[in-house]
């Protein structure tokens, strides 16, 4: 269906006059707390707050920062009452809407620890999400569990035959008496919440993040990731369950006392240029996205909108959560240039929830600085060699590209170690290791996978590759995605890469990844959503890829061509490999099953 919504709505002006205001009325803070309460208790003494907004970009709710302190207060009594243990998880189904920050809040005051649980991405798939979402609740021990009205069904379902002591709406908790007794909120040292990963790479395993580490990497994000000022307006379409959504979107706002306007990440999903309008619309200054969501902005967006928009304002346009290529931010900011939209304020940065949220920033102003290499010297001999076209004319390699993300935020150490743990020089890949004040303490009950994350003087190996040059960061991929084809190392981004440069293959519409082959051997595998109908069309885009490929890479490679909205993504949006490669193995297994009986 073709989408209809106004670029700018009648009813703006009164939006943004009934909305919570930019300009505070208490001197700023730049996010030096103890805690998330205090940091509440402080902004609550001001004007800020969230404002809600519906798919048709309408106001539907308005949470001042005073108010959610209040209400928050009010539900930790309520919560009190239930006679919990302290530390007890409290599983919060994180739809965007004010009764999540409520919940969220109300744990810190009670001494709870809250665990947001993702959202449907859509609800095709009933069975797939209640087993992710029992999994989760059966992993964290939950005690009680809040679903909005319309995804309570799912919640019910997910917890029968479960031991919690209460599973209800926002509406049931609504109703409980208030216990007596003061309340006792959460310490520096206790958990402030469990944040699960993505599960892009395994089941997803909950990140226990204390009040300290939170609040220290939201002192470094607000003071030097970002400058916060205090005219920046914060506009957000990242789910609360994703450490982006969550740590940088939500609590960084309130810790920084500034307004921040939200939309639904599947409102965003139909409508991408709603998330513009509003920008335009209320001056907003920061906003973030993964990669996917600039790009399908730009895809959405025809040639005459831009010059309806005013995206002067935006001095931060935030870029992570996953790898950052250069050519698709471009033409987002090629399309916006007649909103008034600057490229400098592209800031790429690179994080993880193991590090509560940010590691490194790039420097604000610059825009993205990309580093070109010699793609296969560097998976091959673990060194950037920077690229030159008169060498690429002799060996016949194509540029690999990396976009700088900055340098790690003060109080984070951050090496580059080869295989036996040897600190590497610049330009010289391996693992990402990271030590410091924001780093978790551990996944929940989940020893084995604690071991594997952590060494025992407190670095965390964060299964990312990269190199150094100077003091910035580079990060070329997952540890766990690198293909080995007889002894050669190939990353799947270059695979990825040769599909989407044909003209039958759009952005993010492929994955690579290694699968056994039919006599057991690893083989690389391109998986391509295609449109194509034609079968002589088809097999010509297939004979093209296997040509390129052998050109460029020296590989073979099985191709798959799969229905458009076929590939896997996590919770959080991201298309998953690992997934991909399981579903490639299961069907395939079938495939040879099945020949193999006739």
């Amino acid at each position: 269906m073709q989408e209809t919504h106004n670029l700018v709505r009648p009813d703006s002006r009164d939006s943004l006059e009934r909305a919570t205001p930019t300009r505070n009325n208490v001197p700023f803070r730049s996010a030096d707390f103890s805690t998330l309460v205090e940091a509440l208790e402080y902004s609550a003494q001001g004007r800020t707050g969230c404002n809600f907004y519906s798919g048709r970009g309408e106001l539907r709710a308005v949470l001042p920062y005073a108010e959610l302190r209040q209400k928050a207060r009010q539900l930790a009594r309520r919560l009190h009452g239930l006679g919990l243990e302290r530390g007890s998880r409290v599983a919060l189904i994180a739809e965007t809407d004010p009764a999540f920050a409520r919940f969220f809040f109300a744990c810190q005051y009670a001494g709870l620890v809250p665990v947001p649980l993702p959202v449907p991405i859509n609800f095709g798939n009933h069975w797939a999400y209640v087993e992710l979402l029992r999994g989760l609740l059966k992993d964290c021990g939950a005690r009680i569990a809040v679903a909005p009205e319309g995804l309570m069904p799912f919640l019910a379902e997910a917890t029968f035959g479960l031991d919690l002591s209460l599973v209800g709406t926002p509406e049931t908790f609504g109703a409980l008496p208030e216990g007596d007794g003061e309340l006792r909120p959460s310490g520096p040292e206790e958990l402030a919440y469990l944040q699960y990963t993505s599960g892009s790479t395994r089941f997803p395993r909950g990140v226990m993040i204390t009040h300290e580490a939170v609040m220290d990497n939201l002192t470094r994000i607000v003071t030097h990731g970002l400058r916060i000022r205090e005219t920046d307006r914060c506009v957000s379409w990242l789910p609360f369950y994703h450490d982006m959504g969550l740590v940088g979107l939500l609590l960084c706002p309130i810790a920084a006392q500034r307004s921040v306007d939200y939309l639904d990440p599947r409102d965003f999903a139909k409508r991408p240029r709603l998330w513009l309008t509003m920008m335009s619309r209320s001056k907003a200054t920061i906003a973030f996205g993964p990669p996917f969501g600039y790009e399908l902005c730009a895809a959405r967006l025809k040639p005459d909108e831009a010059g309806e928009l005013d995206l002067s304002a935006w001095r931060v346009a935030g870029v992570g959560a996953e790898m950052i290529r250069p050519g698709p931010l471009e033409d987002f900011a090629d399309k916006l240039t007649p909103s008034g939209f600057d490229r400098k304020a592209f800031l790429a940065c690179y994080g993880m929830a193991e590090c509560s949220l940010a590691l490194s920033f790039a420097p604000l102003g610059h825009g993205l600085e990309a580093d070109e290499v010699f793609g296969e010297h560097l998976a091959n001999y673990q060194h950037a060699l920077p690229f030159d076209t008169a060498r690429a004319f002799i060996t016949g390699d194509r540029p690999s590209t990396y976009v700088n993300c900055g340098t790690p935020l003060p109080g984070l150490r951050v090496e580059v170690r080869d295989k036996v743990g040897q600190v590497q020089p610049d330009r010289h890949s391996g693992s990402i290791f990271v030590t410091g004040p924001s780093v978790m303490c551990g996944y929940f009950e989940n020893p084995e996978a604690t071991r594997e994350a952590l060494t025992a003087d407190g670095w965390l190996d964060t299964g990312d590759v990269g190199y150094r040059v100077g003091e910035s960061l580079f990060i070329a991929g997952r540890k766990k995605d690198l293909i080995v084809v007889k002894g050669r190392n190939v990353w799947p981004q270059d695979l990825e890469c040769i599909a989407e440069e044909q003209p039958e293959v759009r952005p993010r519409d492929s994955l690579a990844f290694s699968a056994p082959g039919p006599k057991g051997e690893e083989m690389p595998v391109l998986v391509v959503q295609c449109r194509l109908t034609n079968p002589n069309d088809r097999s010509e885009l297939v004979r093209r890829l296997h040509r390129l490929i052998r050109l460029e890479l020296a590989i073979d490679c099985h191709i798959d061509l799969v229905p458009p909205r076929t590939l896997p993504r996590t919770s959080s949006g991201k298309l998953s490999r690992s997934r991909a490669r399981l579903n490639f193995i299961g069907t395939h297994g079938r495939r040879r099953e099945a020949t193999d009986s006739h």
